[in-house]
């Protein structure tokens, strides 16, 4: 677990200091750092998601995920945590309008991808680090640009980071005999391709905005996926 609050650290100081840093900013300034980090995005999430072997998979889970996802509700699950703790630190109204924005982004971007997924399974099994080490470099760099555009919705992500990161690499010592290397592929294939649903929000690509919270279960829907499809194909042949 000492990767992940590592993480976290990096993404406190560095939200933090781009807090501080953008009453330096002009607006049109801040507007283009967020087209920048969305088209940023766009990268992560392609590079993530051309990794996939099976694209039978990345369907299959992406629908039944989504469609779980909107059964449970979880990106207004997030919206509402964002509100509540915005709603704790300025019960005065405060300047903070785009904190929800900025958390339930900052979420999604420091939670999801081929790092965070394959980088929680080597720390939690095999107790290596590097690859989250190397992950927290780049959120700091991410988070400061995040937190000039977004406020301090981006800093209060850490919470999530914690829950959702921190559970992967306590739970990957149970998941080890299942997570095969084409399972962990895939799982890192769909985490590109929420991302990138992220990055059109970002970009005001959508007329309303994807819900991309609501993605999120398909990340672990190659855990059932392969079993089932060698089942069918067994039975089938």
């Amino acid at each position: 677990m000492i990767a992940v609050f590592v993480n976290m650290g990096t993404v406190l100081v560095g939200s933090l200091l781009g807090i501080l840093l953008r009453n330096r900013l002009r607006q049109s300034l801040q507007d283009a750092l967020m087209k920048a980090l969305g088209l940023c995005t766009v990268l992560i999430g392609i590079s993530s998601a051309i990794g996939t072997a099976d694209v039978l998979c990345i369907i299959i889970c992406m629908v039944i995920g989504t469609a779980l996802g909107e059964w449970l509700r979880i990106d207004d699950g997030i919206e509402h945590a964002g509100d509540w703790i915005k709603a704790k630190l300025f019960k005065t109204g405060g300047s903070e309008n785009r904190f929800t924005e900025g958390f339930v982004s900052a979420c999604i971007l420091f939670c999801i991808g081929s790092m965070t997924i394959v980088g929680s399974l080597e720390a939690g099994i095999n107790h290596n680090y590097s690859i989250i080490y190397a992950k927290s470099t780049l959120d700091f760099v991410s988070s400061m640009a995040f937190g000039a555009a977004m406020g301090f919705g981006v800093t209060c992500s850490v919470l999530f980071i914690l829950l959702f990161q921190g559970g992967l690499t306590l739970l990957s010592g149970l998941l080890a005999p299942v997570l095969s290397t084409a399972t962990v592929t895939e799982m890192s294939a769909v985490g590109g391709v929420i991302l990138i649903g992220m990055a059109i929000n970002m970009l005001g690509l959508s007329k309303e905005r994807i819900k991309v919270a609501n993605m999120l279960p398909a990340i672990f829907l190659p855990i059932a996926y392969f079993p089932i499809a060698a089942l069918l194909s067994g039975i089938l042949h």
